[in-house]
């Protein structure tokens, strides 16, 4: 049974969406940009249940940690992981304020090969990322996958939301809350 592939890649693109927290802003970005992600600084832990079916299992448990820690100048830097269904899927990256486009971007990567970016934008006091991902499944899994995910960043309190439909019909689905 290959569990680990597709499932860690859903769990990767979760923790893309994670990831999306920790920023790396460029010494041109707007002051306040700058703030706001650094005010996400410290550890945060989530967990949720995991809805619907995976190879004909049940989800579970989700239980995520994530760090975000000041970085070069205006960066914050992130990593992560997160365990469901007995795989553990680490995330690392940063995020930087375009300020030519006027949004936040969010780049990871996973230890299972993975790498993505989410898009983010202000939206009242926090930051809203978005993240679209389709994968054909030309990996050992073999399995296609399509990916939708958002992750809301308020004071005080992140919230991830991902739903993955596979091409078998099967589908997952979570919205884990964080906390400090």
């Amino acid at each position: 049974m290959i569990l680990a592939g597709p499932l860690s890649r859903i769990v990767a693109l979760a923790g893309l969406t994670i990831a999306a927290m920790s920023a790396t802003a460029p010494a041109y970005a707007a002051k306040a940009d700058v703030q706001l992600v650094q005010s996400y600084l410290g550890a945060w832990n989530g967990s949720s249940e995991l809805k619907g079916k995976f190879r004909g299992k049940e989800g579970g448990k989700v239980s995520c940690k994530m760090s975000l820690s000041a970085g070069n100048g205006d960066k914050v830097n992130f990593a992560g992981n997160c365990a469901l269904a007995g795989t553990t899927m680490t995330v690392r990256g940063t995020i930087v304020y375009n300020d030519a486009g006027k949004r936040y971007e969010a780049a990871m990567s996973t230890n299972v090969g993975f790498s993505g970016l989410a898009i983010g934008k202000r939206q009242g006091s926090g930051i809203v990322f978005s993240f679209k991902e389709r994968n054909k499944g030309d990996d050992a899994g073999g399995m296609g996958m399509d990916v939708n995910a958002a992750i809301t960043l308020n004071p005080d309190k992140i919230s991830v939301n991902f739903n993955v439909a596979f091409d078998n019909g099967e589908a997952l689905a979570a919205l884990v809350p964080f906390t400090k």
